[in-house]
């Protein structure tokens, strides 16, 4: 019994810093839930609260994503100083799962499945690229075909995800991960090897379309049954994905596009994608046939915002730590305020930096440590906001202190 509620049924998943556990909630008439714990190790005092209160601020930011084909986060807390995050479990499958079935029978992912299977997922990365969160680990472990709703889910937006590898595939048959995480010099997870983008495994940096060239390896994964490594010529480093898959001339083109190596020759936004898919969509339409190298579009949106994720965490805390996290106002927008003396590439590599320390949270913290600032000193344009006050202020955020210095260092170049 984990909190003096959540009674747990089996492990599954575990990674270096804690375990993923499927647990039945006894204030729930044993609802099924996912647990998520986070157990920082070998770090002093000062560490282990700034883990706790990153653990506390990233949970606020998770527990507002409020959308269908992403699990619901429920509440978190603490227990013998080990931090949990509670989660919706989803029932389903993986669509690594799914591919080996399918690759028993000699089959993989049809170009028609797959163009739909992008229609349903692009509004999830849209929903959650415009609140400032960058998943960072797309691939077929994370994502999975929902039991009763048949669509697809973006699952594992744990909590603490720069240090923890706790995947949770949600398949029954295989807990473990078909792919392994990797860490970068500063132990944040960046993502998988064959599915992460250049910039992000080399240089800990990502972007909204980092996403969307995970995406787009899992798409062209599915299609031909092959592993990312087993797609890119080793001589020239270059995508050799058609030579395994049939596919249109037009379909083939837009997931180059998401596939190109270099961060600015990519679609920008998903929503870009969508409208690519719209556009050739209706220009077959309009030719009045779909026999010349057709992308034939299954009109299925994805589920409404709140369609499937309306149970509440039970307010009852009698004899447990449990801290509920309250629903606040939509998240804010991750972008500075227009008004600094900052330059905004400055403010940009301040937040890329502080990912590499933290992780995908830094947007919210540069954008909070700003907005702070604005409330405490009144109208912007009459007191700036110098890069030394800015660097100091995220430095704070840093768990590690040495770290800390090291970020300073970076930046100011002391």
């Amino acid at each position: 019994m984990l909190g003096n509620r959540y009674l747990v049924q089996r492990i599954l998943g575990q990674g270096g810093f804690g375990r993923t556990y499927l647990a039945a909630d006894q204030y729930r008439f044993d609802e099924l839930c996912v647990l998520k714990e986070f157990l920082p190790h070998k770090i002093g005092d000062y560490e282990t609260q700034k883990s706790r209160d990153l653990f506390e601020q990233e949970a606020k930011i998770l527990h507002q994503l409020e959308h269908a084909q992403i699990p619901k986060f429920l509440a978190y807390f603490e227990e013998d100083e080990r931090l949990f995050l509670v989660q919706e479990f989803v029932k389903g499958r993986t669509y690594s799962s799914l591919l080996r079935e399918r690759q028993q029978r000699g089959e993989a992912f049809s170009e028609l499945e797959i163009v739909e299977w992008l229609q349903q997922l692009l509004p999830v990365l849209t929903y959650i690229h415009d609140r400032g969160i960058i998943h960072r680990d797309i691939s077929p472990d994370n994502i999975m075909l929902h039991q009763d709703h048949n669509v697809p889910m973006l699952i594992d937006f744990g909590v603490g995800k720069w240090t923890i590898n706790m995947p949770y595939n949600g398949d029954e048959t295989k807990p473990e991960p078909e792919t392994k995480p990797i860490y970068s010099r500063k132990h944040s997870v960046v993502g998988k090897i064959g599915y992460a983008p250049h910039e992000q495994l080399w240089m800990g940096q990502c972007f909204p379309n980092s996403d969307l060239y995970s995406l787009a390896v899992t798409a062209v994964v599915l299609l031909t049954g092959k592993a990312p490594q087993a797609l890119i010529d080793p001589r020239s480093l270059e995508w050799q994905w058609r030579n395994f898959a049939t596919v249109s001339d037009r379909f083939a083109d837009m997931l180059n596009t998401m596939l190109e190596n270099k961060p600015s020759e990519r679609y920008s936004s998903a929503q870009d994608i969508l409208a690519v898919l719209e556009e050739r969509s209706l220009r077959d339409l309009t030719d009045g046939s779909q026999s010349a190298d057709p992308v034939t579009v299954v009109s299925r949106p994805a589920l409404p915002i709140n369609q499937a994720n309306t149970n509440q965490a039970n307010t009852n805390r009698a004899n447990t730590k449990q801290t509920n996290i309250e629903q606040t106002a939509p998240p804010l927008r991750v972008s500075p305020p227009a008004a600094l003396s900052l330059n905004p590439i400055f403010i940009n590599r301040c937040e890329q930096e502080l990912m590499n320390y933290i992780g995908p949270i830094a947007a919210f913290l540069v954008n909070q440590v700003i907005r702070e600032w604005r409330d405490r000193n009144g109208n912007p344009e009459q007191m700036s906001l110098t890069s030394e006050a800015l660097v100091t202020a995220l430095a704070e955020k840093i768990p590690n202190q040495h770290q800390a210095i090291e970020f300073q260092r970076q930046l100011l170049r002391l």
